[in-house]
């Protein structure tokens, strides 16, 4: 090592040179290894978002076929020309359209060819015409033509996610019914339109009539749970832990305690849940109210440590003159300094919540993982959540059901942009700077 103080005067400036070329260089290093490592991440972000959305987006798009039906109104409708619910729940709805269907094709003659010609349609178009027409309630034109879904493989098909170049034993449909599909392209019986049930109807058997609603409305009630119970505590437990708890072994342990918890795996949360609110209260299973308990246990650290924090952006001074003036620490505390944490606590409770939005594995375990074909209509009404529903999609053997889960990801990624964009917005709007 060079002894600097046996330098002259040239060889110190030389000296000093190399110093600030080394730093330089090594500032320079610095600096690309961060650049390049935001543009890896950035790299796999810009992956992720394209494999998402390429395999997603035709899920946006249904195909539907045209069936011209003649319906025996006098079978259907009571005395006063409306539908009788009774007569039409009774009614062979599927067999209906499979008949009109049949008409395109009258040299299908085999049974097996005839099942194999069904197989082109929804399983579900028959009671997709039954909602539809229990809506309106009346029957005004027996004789008319309807667009019912089609299978989810000839949905495939139309979209170009099915190879018809491989063997015909690895298809989901042979040579024949590939043929009865492009002869009613020719005759303009099959069109792509926007896939509204995929956003208005809760989970199906049948990929074509699959739908989110279910999943959202779901989330948003295991949601509103977590925000009642967690907030309120967590701002409560802050307030105690910064000006009212005693130092001590007590609030040390609780304190660290807060802090690990904020790190347990979120299905630890599940299995607790699972053991006390299922196995000892009884609670029902598969509830929003149950999942928004556990949720809130799992984001309750978190809105702790982001509300101590934002209490402790707030200047001592106002804490201390609202005390100089006669306030009590309670209120010193809930009138002077919490609405001045306000937006630090939203911001978290924000984050806390995105974070909630998407975690799966708490709610499989308190059996949020059914299969629910109705959309939950309170707390106590079985459901399931969002990115359980993506789970289920994905395990599902059905393209179609991969192509919706991708969508489904869209979706979920959107929600969790919003919330999270929501908690930068408040927190810019409504922070204060001293």
């Amino acid at each position: 090592m060079t002894d600097y103080t046996s330098l002259n005067s040239t060889e110190r400036m030389e000296f000093i040179r190399r110093s600030l070329n080394r730093r330089h260089a090594s500032e320079k290093r610095l600096r690309f290894y961060g650049v390049a490592a935001i543009c890896f991440a950035l790299g796999f972000l810009v992956v992720l978002l394209t494999t998402v959305v390429t395999n997603g987006y035709t899920a946006l798009q249904q195909t539907e076929v045209a069936v011209e039906l003649a319906i025996p109104v006098e079978e259907l409708l009571d005395e006063n020309g409306d539908i009788d619910m009774k007569k039409s729940a009774d009614f062979n709805w599927n067999g209906l359209v499979k008949k009109a269907f049949r008409g395109y094709f009258p040299e299908v003659k085999g049974m097996m060819d005839k099942r194999m010609l069904g197989d082109l349609i929804s399983a579900n178009a028959g009671f997709e015409l039954r909602e539809e027409l229990e809506k309106i309630g009346r029957i005004d034109t027996p004789d008319r033509l309807y667009w019912i879904k089609a299978s989810d493989d000839v949905d495939m098909l139309m979209k170009g996610r099915m190879d018809r170049t491989i063997p015909e034993n690895q298809r989901r449909l042979n040579d024949r019914q590939i043929a009865w599909v492009d002869d009613l392209v020719a005759n303009e019986n099959l069109r792509l339109v926007f896939n509204r049930a995929f956003f208005t109807k809760a989970d199906s058997r049948e990929p074509e009539s699959a739908g989110i609603l279910g999943a959202v409305v779901g989330s948003a009630l295991a949601l509103i749970v977590t925000v009642v119970l967690a907030l309120p505590l967590a701002v409560m437990a802050a307030i105690y832990l910064e000006y009212f708890a005693k130092p001590g072994r007590l609030t040390d342990f609780i304190e660290v305690n807060v802090n690990n918890l904020a790190a347990v795996p979120s299905i630890v949360f599940g299995l607790l849940g699972l053991a006390v609110f299922l196995g000892f209260f009884g609670m029902p299973r598969s509830a929003p109210l149950v999942g928004g308990m556990v949720l809130a246990l799992m984001t309750l650290p978190t809105i702790i440590i982001a509300t101590r924090a934002s209490i402790r952006a707030v200047p001592p001074s106002i804490r201390d003159a609202a005390l100089g003036v006669g306030a009590s620490p309670m209120q010193a505390a809930i009138d002077h300094v919490l609405p001045l944490a306000a937006p630090g606590i939203l911001t978290g409770t924000i984050i806390g919540l995105a974070q909630a939005l998407g975690e799966t594995a708490p709610l499989i375990m308190i059996g949020m993982v059914a299969f629910i074909v109705d959309v939950p209509t309170s707390v106590t009404s079985p459901a399931t959540a969002l990115p359980v529903q993506i789970f289920i999609w994905s395990d599902s053997a059905e393209r179609a059901f991969y192509e919706r889960s991708s969508l489904a990801i869209v979706c979920l990624l959107m929600f969790l942009i919003i919330m999270n964009l929501a908690a930068v917005i408040l927190r810019r709007k409504l922070q204060k700077k001293w």
